[in-house]
């Protein structure tokens, strides 16, 4: 059983990295306008001041336009970091226009570990979760590091808002979905805003 969802989960991953991946730069580039501007609508978003998302790699929907639109309307943005200490757990640290980024071990862009730069899950208003695919119920399917679900464990306490956010045809039916997976209570594309609780 535990071998058949590993595999079902590597395929839908396949599938989908495969079709994120081969977006032409004009659909990824409307994607991601479209994400901002129903992002800028939604009004935990427009209420929120400090905010965490994320740079995109690998055909993930494209937070460039969002990130510039947050930074113009004064609200703080952060991005995430891997932690230097504890493997499998994020930090998250202040991203501005003048922000220095280095390459993880991943090849994703962070920011250089500056502990003034730095905010707490408490202090943390909105999260926004990257994904490879999800389903009506808020179930999400990421890329198998389990970083997220790490961080999204007992958000509620932490009074912070997940908010995943992905292309529109990242939406499944039905998803393989193992019991470490976090659901979340909201999740963007660029044509809808899907209410999962």
């Amino acid at each position: 059983m535990l071998k058949s969802l590993l595999f079902d989960r590597y395929t839908v991953r396949q599938h989908m990295r495969y079709l994120r991946r081969n977006l032409t730069h004009e659909q990824q580039n409307e994607a991601g306008i479209m994400l901002a501007e129903q992002a800028m609508k939604f009004v935990s978003i427009a209420h929120a001041q400090h905010i965490t998302l994320f740079l995109s790699t690998d055909g993930e929907i494209d937070t460039f336009y969002l990130i510039k639109m947050l930074w113009k309307t004064k609200k703080q943005v952060y991005l995430p970091v891997l932690h230097p200490f504890s493997p499998g757990y994020l930090l998250f640290f202040r991203y501005t226009p003048k922000t220095l980024l280095q390459l993880n071990k991943f090849y994703i862009l962070e920011p250089f570990l500056d502990i003034t730069q730095m905010i707490t899950l408490e202090q943390i208003d909105i999260i926004l979760v990257p994904m490879v695919a999800f389903n009506d119920q808020g179930q999400r399917l990421g890329m198998g590091g389990g970083f997220y679900d790490r961080t999204l464990q007992n958000w509620q306490q932490y009074h912070f808002l997940p908010i995943g956010i992905a292309h529109d045809f990242q939406h499944m039916t039905q998803l393989p979905i193992a019991n470490w997976d976090i659901c979340l209570p909201v999740i963007l594309t660029p044509s809808k805003i899907w209410y999962c609780y």
